[in-house]
């Protein structure tokens, strides 16, 4: 299927930050960042993979806001921004692990229009319109079929900020442990759903998490037939604290589980 113009812009700036992200990762597996401060390496490589993408979209679409991690503006188009994700999943990153991702979605009157989710490491690129379904490197995707949470392969996200999110995570944790064939957590939001929406994960769990790390994901997911809802059953939308994701049969098992 022919990707429209809107979706040609977006993944022409994924590609182009990515380019550069391959690069600088080549340097990472190489230690050229040990001795620098983590932290410190994070915000150079957001920054830098940021402003590529924001003049990209900016060029071709200058009536739009922007909204990330330590950038926000309201475009002259006020129902409509960029919601993007430069480095999703830099943990990975600076730990020379080839699992991160640049998210791109666009927001239209608070409800996500076009997603581009792109690991150029394996260059995988996801992309989705509403109503135009999910694609990966332009072949279609859809959830996977499988109906019981006991043969369901399952991920979830870590919290690491204080011991009363470690407390609620464990209680969460073992209380589905049991009822299912595995469980997988790999620190990067937003190609967790780009699995769900793929069929390589059947279920995912998470909470505490920043808009511009799962916008591009959720359209991704309700494109290939997929639901996602916070903790209480409730549509998801991009200032949601908690997510469930799922194809019908499992979202709502784990929807019981999580809350049991």
């Amino acid at each position: 299927m022919p990707r429209s113009a809107l979706l040609n812009v977006m993944v022409s700036a994924a590609l182009k930050a990515g380019k550069l992200l391959s690069r600088d990762f080549d340097e990472v597996q190489n230690l050229q960042v040990s001795r620098k401060d983590p932290s410190d390496s994070v915000a150079q490589y957001h920054l830098k993979y940021q402003e590529i993408i924001y003049q990209e979209l900016l060029s071709s679409r200058p009536k739009y806001g922007f909204y990330c991690e330590g950038k926000s503006c309201v475009g002259q188009d006020s129902l409509t921004r960029w919601i993007v994700d430069p480095l999703n999943g830099s943990t990975n990153f600076l730990h020379a692990i080839p699992h991160f991702c640049i998210s791109i979605a666009l927001e239209r009157a608070q409800e996500i229009i076009a997603s581009v989710i792109f690991n150029p490491i394996t260059d995988e690129l996801y992309t989705a319109e509403r109503g135009a379904g999910a694609f990966l490197n332009d072949r279609r995707i859809r959830v996977s079929s499988r109906r019981l949470l006991s043969k369901s392969l399952i991920s979830c996200g870590i919290p690491r900020v204080t011991c009363q999110q470690n407390n609620r995570f464990l209680a969460h944790f073992n209380g589905i442990i049991d009822s299912i064939a595995g469980v997988r957590s790999f620190a990067a939001i937003a190609l967790d759903l780009a699995y769900i929406a793929s069929g390589r994960f059947d279920g995912f769990w998470e909470k505490g998490f920043s808009p511009w790390s799962i916008a591009g994901g959720l359209l991704l997911v309700r494109e290939a037939g997929g639901f996602a809802t916070d903790f209480l059953g409730k549509a998801m939308i991009v200032e949601s604290k908690s997510i469930i994701s799922g194809n019908i049969h499992i979202h709502k098992q784990l929807l019981t589980v999580m809350n049991s």
